[in-house]
């Protein structure tokens, strides 16, 4: 299992983010690819190279109906409720995890949003967080961190920067309100040297859902650096988000912990939430098994993986979303296979996900099964039929 650091000591936005995780993986040509597929409207992403005082970095370039956000007013932004921004990500092709990953992040930005401007979160309409911009910088965020698969992420403290940001509300001084919300409980600090905004409301909020603890880098057996570029070149220092992946130096020992519970009294709708916001929560996995409960009746047990840092927020999220008044705990030793993920164009020009799990001798592949799903709809086949006639030959070439 891998390890992910990120250094933010000149602060942190969705797009550096996006950006320096971009340079861990292993094709971000192909990974530009796929995220141009999620079917976001009007949205496309590209990769470009540059330098920020003299440093080589990736520049996370997304651009709505062919125009970056620079060159659009503020004042022609949309404005949009939580419910528009969850339909927008209900319509993407990415799995559950990601997609609960992206509405977290977002809950996080509205009840920050609401307690900022002292209003109901149904009454939040977002202004810059809210535009597609930062929907496709967080979408392509979360999508990454699911691909690299970390089993622990950190963060260093995180630089604010000075001075005074323009936001759609008037003039005010760095942190703005809603990314100082965010940021409470976080170790920050300014910086006199560089009178700009470092840390934006959705970089504080990637960092709030992911970072399971502010510290300096942990030990680790390096493996790979990226080096994501904001979008100003100051002149003070190199503009960049640096991130770090590698394997613990215990020898990559995993435990997790596992919350197991019996309940008899939610309906499958609410279990299907209570998942939903689990996973939000860092659950590692989330399963609702059936059983017999007391006096015959049916009922399920849940179980729910959680990696260590994250222990305290999935309770919490157990108990506020399920029924159960108790559950039982326990750490486990895991070991699992390393996994990654690649994207591939079959001889139709439709594009595809291939999961890889190897390790102990073992090699496995799998076509993700939303991909496949699309191109049987498309080609009137059956899911066996589509699995059969453009993927089975590839799998079993790759597997040699």
């Amino acid at each position: 299992m891998k390890r992910l650091h990120f250094d933010c000591s000149m602060g942190a936005a969705g797009d550096m983010i996006a950006a320096a995780l971009l340079e861990l993986a292993p094709d971000a040509a192909r990974v530009v690819e796929s995220l141009n597929s999620l079917g976001m409207p009007g949205v496309s992403y590209s990769l470009e190279r540059v330098q920020r005082c003299g440093i080589a970095a990736s520049r996370l370039v997304v651009k709505v109906h062919g125009e970056e956000e620079q060159s659009r007013h503020r004042h022609h932004h949309a404005h949009h409720s939580l419910d528009d921004i969850f339909h927008v990500v209900d319509s993407l092709r990415l799995d559950q995890k990601v997609r609960g990953d992206i509405k977290a992040v977002y809950r996080l930005l509205a009840d920050a949003e609401s307690r900022a401007h002292g209003r109901p979160v149904a009454e939040v309409h977002f202004h810059e967080v809210g535009a597609l911009d930062a929907i496709a910088d967080i979408a392509a965020a979360c999508l990454l961190v699911s691909r690299l698969s970390p089993c622990e992420i950190t963060a260093s403290p995180v630089n604010l920067g000075a001075g005074t940001v323009r936001c759609s509300h008037g003039t005010v001084s760095v942190p703005a309100p809603a990314t100082a919300i965010l940021l409470e409980g976080m170790p920050v600090h300014g910086d006199g040297e560089v009178a700009a905004e470092l840390c934006t409301p959705t970089g504080a909020a990637l960092l709030r859902h992911f970072a399971a603890r502010f510290c300096e880098m942990p030990e680790m057996k390096m493996e790979k650096s990226g080096c994501g570029a904001g979008s100003r070149d100051l002149a003070e220092r190199a503009n960049v988000l640096r991130a770090f992946l590698g394997e613990p130096s215990s020898g990559g020992a995993d435990e997790v912990c596992e919350f197991r519970c019996s309940i008899d009294d939610m309906t499958g709708e609410d279990m299907a939430f209570a998942s939903e916001r689990i996973f939000g929560a860092g659950a590692l996995d989330v399963v609702f098994l059936p059983a017999t409960m007391k006096k015959g009746r049916p009922g399920v047990v849940l179980e729910v993986l959680a990696p260590p840092p994250r222990r305290d927020d999935v309770l919490a999220a157990i108990f506020r979303h399920t029924s159960t008044t108790g559950l039982r705990e326990r750490i486990c030793r895991r070991v699992v296979l390393d996994r990654h993920e690649e994207t591939v164009e079959i001889p139709s020009g439709a594009k595809v996900r291939i999961k890889t799990c190897e390790g102990h001798g073992v090699v496995r592949r799998k076509v993700e099964h939303d991909d496949v799903a699309a191109i049987a709809r498309e080609s009137g086949l059956s899911i066996g039929e589509a699995l059969n006639e453009f993927f089975e030959r590839d799998l079993q070439t790759r597997s040699r």
